[in-house]
């Protein structure tokens, strides 16, 4: 990368690819990238000078000197075919990122199952509001930033680390931060062994003098840290972590906290986003500004500004009484803290969720998982797989699903085939006082503003 080139991304309209392009643009590098449909995030790039293709076709790659993919693009994707034959490089995103982290002194890689988005949105607004001016490469759209990257001029890049197909492995971070570690992508993975061993090699890439951020309240997290020589600082709730959150209480549609670093109580943190996870989240911001001396109240200030990113929590609006509030959860993990913050933010409302299951792999291995993760919810619907990427696995349906957890515990469960139907067959079954969720990581997200112009429009009327 010492010449400026022109490089090519297959799939650069989702959000992980989007922020290396758009980085890459900021760079002066030449910039192409296909997708399937023009989307918001197609359109901003080509604002910024990215010629953009609609749809994979050979042509696309003429002229490219390297071609970045995804772990969603296919072998045999049409472009990847055509690019093998003219012999240009063809690299994993990941590859290119730890290209780009190699311009910059340091790399703050976070990874994890859950939360590696708003953690890595929270170190951003905490490294901006200390003056360090980083470099930020996010996988969801940064309320506050308006973005999902872009290029500083100080030292740090802070980046989400991929563990999905094992790619994080690529990256060259000075600081690394394990949020968690779960029974994920075992389309990729044989089993948690193999995963808890991937974190294991994630984290001695590290240098002599770098150090492991890792929350203490994961007990693979500690199997795993338990095998490394790195240094590390351990974040958490219970008291034999290092550096504690202390006296969590919900306030309003937030949370507040104390903090105490090794008995030595730092101060009190009120977070704007909800729930006992984003509180570890912000934990890391907490450990890294203590290893990089930042001052607390710079640290306090950074996190207290912090807004949230996209489809995390967002309350889309109220109409009728309704309160509509549209989720990334798609892991059950995921889906019981984020119902389970919101059971504390309103006690003595109606919970609906409207939930679209997420690749065919994920809903057989963690089925008996989903089964008990909406316990929160008072009334559940639910669609059909979103296939991302994958073929259909006999047996495994949303309808299998629905009838599973309503089996298992006895509540309020309906299914309806095509998610967009969603809105219109749940709406007369809401009434004034309920919260609905709209929760998934595929088309679910396009729902979410459908049911709140309903709702604004009074098709909800005839259910009070």
């Amino acid at each position: 990368m010492y010449k400026k080139q022109h490089i090519h991304f297959v799939g650069i309209g989702g959000i992980g690819m989007s922020g290396l392009a758009q980085v890459l643009l900021t760079l002066g590098y030449a910039v192409s990238g296909s997708d399937l449909r023009s989307t918001i995030i197609t359109k901003r790039l080509a604002a910024k000078g990215a010629s953009i293709f609609q749809g994979h076709r050979p042509e696309n790659v003429v002229g490219a000197d390297v071609v970045v993919v995804s772990s969603a693009v296919r072998p045999d994707n049409p472009e990847v075919l055509a690019a093998k034959a003219a012999d240009i490089p063809i690299i994993p995103r990941a590859e290119m990122l730890g290209e780009l982290m190699r311009f910059k002194k340091f790399g703050v890689a976070v990874a994890g199952a859950h939360g590696k988005t708003s953690t890595t949105s929270m170190i951003a607004s905490v490294f901006k509001t200390a003056g360090l001016d980083p470099t930020v490469i996010i996988g969801g759209q940064v309320k506050g930033l308006g973005t999902n990257a872009y290029w500083g001029k100080g030292d740090f890049l802070v980046a989400e680390a991929d563990e999905s197909d094992g790619s994080f492995l690529r990256l060259t971070p000075s600081i690394v931060v394990v949020t968690n570690i779960d029974r994920e992508h075992l389309d990729f993975y044989s089993g948690i062994d193999e995963i808890k061993a991937n974190f294991s090699r994630f984290i001695d890439r590290i240098p002599f003098y770098g150090v492991v951020i890792a929350c203490g309240d994961d007990p693979l997290v500690r199997e795993v840290l338990a095998n490394s020589q790195k240094r590390h600082i351990i974040y958490g709730t219970g008291s034999d972590c290092e550096l504690r959150a202390c006296c969590v209480r919900t306030s309003g549609l937030g949370v507040t906290f104390g903090v105490e670093y090794k008995g030595t109580f730092l101060g009190e943190i009120n977070l704007t986003v909800p729930g006992i996870h984003h509180v570890r989240n912000a934990l890391v911001s907490v450990a890294l500004g203590i290893e990089l001396e930042l001052d607390f109240e710079k640290v306090k200030e950074g996190l207290e500004n912090y807004s949230g990113v996209g489809r995390r929590f967002e309350i889309l609006g109220t109409e009728a009484g309704i309160t509509v509030v549209d989720d990334y959860a798609h892991h059950p993990t995921e889906i019981k803290a984020t119902l389970q913050a919101a059971r504390q933010i309103w006690p003595d409302r109606r919970i609906v969720v409207l939930f679209e299951p997420h690749r065919y792999s994920r809903t057989q291995a963690l089925m008996d998982e989903f089964t008990q993760c909406f316990n929160e919810a008072d009334e559940l619907w639910l669609t059909d797989i979103y296939p991302a990427s994958e073929r259909p696995i006999v047996g495994v349906s949303g309808q299998r699903l629905a009838r599973q957890i309503k089996n298992a515990t006895g509540q309020s469960v309906h299914f309806v085939q095509d998610v967009a139907a969603l809105p219109e067959k749940a709406i007369s079954h809401l009434r004034e006082g309920d919260v609905v969720f709209t929760m998934g990581a595929g088309a679910i997200g396009k729902i979410g503003p459908r049911l709140v112009e309903m709702l604004r429009g009074g098709r909800v009327a005839a259910a009070f």
